[in-house]
């Protein structure tokens, strides 16, 4: 997951490949609560891994239930059968209406019917989110709720004992929305040991298909509700939840829309396939399969995968009721831009009460990227985009604001018409700007995107992994200087800042020659290391080396491999080898590239080359420190006249010399700290992006 402030997508130009989607957060906290009802152990496969469950699991345990995972993965589940043993407690639930609703309804009756009391709170916008309908129910039927702050809202403070009235229907409002009658179908079970228990629904009942996926797990718990229309719902006399042994939780549907949407835009070549939901689905939002093949997607669906693929192009506008297809139907918003004509979106009213008031959050930023939007109480109309601008995405800690709008970033596949795409790993002869159309694509900047981990927390992972860019068009920072000038720990916290790629250039010829030693290859045949470099699956965090799954930085340290990397580096083909594993580092989102002729030889056409220089008498201090920090013996005036030896050594060699790019910015960090050396090549970056100064 990106922990970052913000994460630049780069022009992307097409998609393939294979998605497998998380667990569905519908399913996941409805299977959890109800696992922690029951009466015996569940154990829940593929449970959705995110700061939603996460809540509904903390809140579970505090109430007294056993969660333990196995080393499969598999969370097991004790329920309480019924009885919490806590009876006070004081519940965070973050933004996650998922947990507060359900939970809402079922510690009131448990307060009421066992005694106990309960406060429930979660972040400043879930105490914006209305919950005066659900509660309203429950005060009917007798259980004693106050609202802390805003009558309506959250948080709220639940307790008993106290007398319910069970022999008249519980009534709640339908038409705000679905989860208030889903926490009354899945609390009230509870009550209805002696006697039926009936809820009906005032008003038009919006989003039906969730209300399904509810009727359809609390089944598998052992509760058979019985259905007229979707006005009256009948809980039977002698109700109790009873664990069903094992449960498999489906792929998110809504998840899925995203890279249905994608493969409609961007999937023209070959297929891309989507795993974890399909046509047996419980959940409403995998009829947003429809919906894009009414704008031109050709899809293919099995029991539980989707293929789709780019039909028509542009896509053809559509004017939609989306009553049954509430979350995902954001994404249409978005594809909408992508269109022949206006798609009008209608029966989005619950938009304004979820995460953000997303109607109004749409609107805002579609038109920050240029595009004409109108808007109504519950409607939503996007006009064609073609004439695009970079944008700087406000995502309001809305998980599918983020999500959403990273689609914009094909916007180049509207003007691009032959374009010679790359993969993450690309060939850096596949594709140069001078053979291609030119186009107008811009860069999408989503901001906090970390928000997706409310239900996809490797969202962008997964992206980047199906997607494909130009090679010029993925931004690289080059950070260039001598020896021990603090190259590494630079580019290492520049590239954590960015959540960009980093290549520790230094380490190649060690980590090459150190594969090729364990694999006894003879370190003199010049092809057959060559064939080791060129197969080398490295990659660098936060300052350590990775050979594959294993740390080797020790063994890179070691005099023996130094000797081995000078042994290998005489060979041009190992040369040759390295220099391709180096561009193949140019990868999604962005590279920052440590050495010392990153921005002279291997990527001229950088964006920001940096040169850092110091002292050699600050080098050696360093150096001196570093050594003695580590229980090594050192020489400061040996170091520092080892330090200007190499330094007249990089600079007259005849391969590369060391030297300044024309182009770069001189960073004398003698007398700077790390973090003041970071933000100056930062805000240095700033200048080159088009994003300006848009919040």
């Amino acid at each position: 997951m990106f922990k970052i402030p913000f994460l630049d997508l780069p022009p992307l130009r097409s998609a393939a490949g294979t998605v497998r989607l998380p667990g569905s957060k519908s399913i996941s906290n409805r299977v959890l609560l109800l696992a922690g009802l029951s009466e015996g152990t569940t154990a829940v496969h593929d449970l959705l891994d995110s700061d939603d469950t996460a809540v509904m699991l903390a809140s579970l345990k505090t109430l007294g239930c056993q969660l333990k995972t196995d080393h499969a993965g598999v969370l097991h589940v004790t329920g309480v059968g019924g009885q919490f043993q806590t009876r006070q407690a004081q519940l965070f639930l973050g933004n996650a209406g998922t947990a507060m609703r359900p939970l809402t309804a079922a510690l009131a009756l448990l307060a009421a019917s066992q005694g106990g009391e309960f406060e429930l709170s979660g972040v400043p916008r879930m105490h914006e989110r209305p919950i005066g309908d659900l509660v309203d129910s429950l005060r009917l039927l007798g259980c004693e709720i106050d609202c802390l702050g805003q009558e309506g809202y959250p948080p709220l403070k639940l307790k008993g004992p106290s007398t319910l009235k069970l022999g008249q229907p519980v009534k709640v409002r339908g038409d705000v929305s679905s989860q208030f009658l889903t926490a009354l179908l899945l609390a009230l079970p509870l009550v209805a040991e002696n006697q039926d228990v009936v809820i009906e629904v005032i008003g038009e009942l919006i989003s039906k298909p969730y209300i399904h996926i509810t009727l359809a797990l609390l089944e598998r718990f052992g509760i058979q509700v019985q259905r007229e229309g979707w006005q009256r719902f009948t809980i039977p006399a002698g109700s109790s939840y009873r664990s069903p042994g094992d449960l498999h939780v489906e792929g998110d549907a809504s998840s899925a829309s995203y890279f249905i949407a994608l493969g409609a835009i961007a999937a023209s070549d070959e297929a891309l396939r989507i795993e974890g939901v399909g046509q047996t689905s419980l959940q409403g939002d995998v009829r947003f399969v429809e919906a894009a093949q009414a704008m031109g997607a050709l899809v293919e669906t099995g029991p539980n995968w989707l293929e789709v693929r780019r039909g028509a192009w542009p896509l053809r506008g559509i004017d939609l009721d989306c009553n049954h297809i509430p979350d995902a139907a954001m994404t249409l918003a978005v594809m909408g831009l992508y269109a022949d004509g206006p798609t009008t979106l209608r029966n989005i009213a619950s938009w304004r009460v979820k995460e953000t008031d997303r109607i109004s959050a749409m609107c805002t930023e579609l038109r920050k990227l240029g595009a004409e939007v109108e808007e109504g109480p519950d409607w939503l109309r996007v006009q064609p985009l073609r004439a695009w601008q970079a944008a700087s995405i406000h995502t309001y800690d809305d998980h599918r604001m983020a999500m959403c709008f990273s689609l914009a970033a094909f916007n180049g596949l509207l003007s691009d018409r032959s374009p010679q795409r790359i993969k993450n790993h690309p060939d850096p002869q596949a594709s140069r700007s001078d053979t291609q159309p030119a186009d107008t694509a811009v860069p999408v900047r989503i901001l906090d995107p970390q928000c997706v981990a409310k239900t996809f927390p490797d969202y962008f992972e997964t992206l980047f992994e199906v997607v494909e860019a130009r090679r010029e068009d993925i931004p690289v920072i080059t950070i260039d200087g001598p020896t021990a000038s603090g190259k590494g720990t630079l580019a290492d916290q520049i590239a954590h800042a960015l959540g960009y790629v980093i290549l520790d250039s230094g380490s190649l010829y060690r980590a090459c020659a150190l594969a090729a030693h364990r694999g006894e290859v003879d370190l003199d045949d010049g092809e057959a290391v060559a064939a080791v470099a060129a197969q080398l699956n490295l990659s660098f965090k936060n300052g350590h080396v990775w050979l594959d799954e294993e740390d080797i930085s020790e063994d890179l340290r070691r005099e023996a491999t130094g000797l081995m990397a000078s042994q290998v580096a005489a060979h041009p083909p190992v040369r040759a080898a390295l220099n391709q594993l180096q561009l193949n580092f140019r990868r999604l989102p962005g590279l920052v590239a440590d050495g010392r002729d990153m921005g002279t030889d291997v990527f001229p056409d950088a964006e920001l080359k940096v040169f850092l220089t110091a002292s050699a008498a600050t080098r050696a201090e360093r150096r001196h420190k570093q050594l003695i920090s580590k229980g090594i013996s050192a020489n400061i005036v040996s170091l520092r006249q080892d330090l200007e030896a190499r330094d007249a050594r990089d600079k007259s060699r005849a391969a590369s010399p060391l030297h300044p790019a024309q182009d770069a910015r001189m960073l004398d960090n003698s007398a700077q700290t790390i973090e003041q050396s970071v933000n100056l090549v930062l805000s240095w970056w700033a200048e080159t992006r088009p994003f300006g100064a848009q919040r």
